[in-house]
């Protein structure tokens, strides 16, 4: 009996050690990059989101003026264009970033909301409060972006 296990151990040795040394080697995968053509695609739609981002002011001194339907306005406008291109970015950006950049549109509509419901009851407090936010959030964004000449 105790001469059947030890032979029993020593197939199983062989075995193992046969098995063990045909495996492949883990081979490292390089860190996920875009494509050219992902870079193109995502290109396409940040100089749409770059111009609402540099109209920041224009949002600010309707808000500061009082100017409740120009504010509506240009949230209802231009603000929710950048949010569609936004989106229209996302599936294009690395697996990783995917989700950050979903999360951050959904700050954008809520921060786009709180300006709308402050602009139809007259609060610059709380129009300005979100107007910082909705330029943070655009900010942020902005930065998901890889450089045009980045491969």
């Amino acid at each position: 009996m105790v001469r059947q296990r030890s032979i029993l151990s020593l197939i199983l040795v062989i075995l193992t050690t046969f098995l063990i040394s045909c495996s492949r080697p883990s081979v490292a995968t390089a860190p996920p990059t875009y494509t050219p053509a992902q870079i193109v695609k995502i290109q396409e739609y940040v100089p749409d989101i770059q111009v609402v981002r540099d109209r920041s002011d224009e949002l600010n001194n309707l808000i500061q003026s009082g100017e409740w339907i120009k504010v509506g306005n240009f949230i209802h406008g231009p603000m929710t264009e950048a949010k569609l291109n936004m989106t229209y970015v996302i599936p294009n950006l690395l697996p990783q970033d995917q989700s950050l950049a979903r999360q951050i549109t959904k700050d954008l509509s809520s921060h786009l909301v709180k300006i709308d419901k402050a602009a139809s009851v007259g609060n610059t407090s709380l129009a300005l409060s979100g107007y910082k936010d909705v330029f943070v959030d655009v900010d942020k964004f902005l930065q998901l972006i890889p450089a045009a000449n980045n491969s």
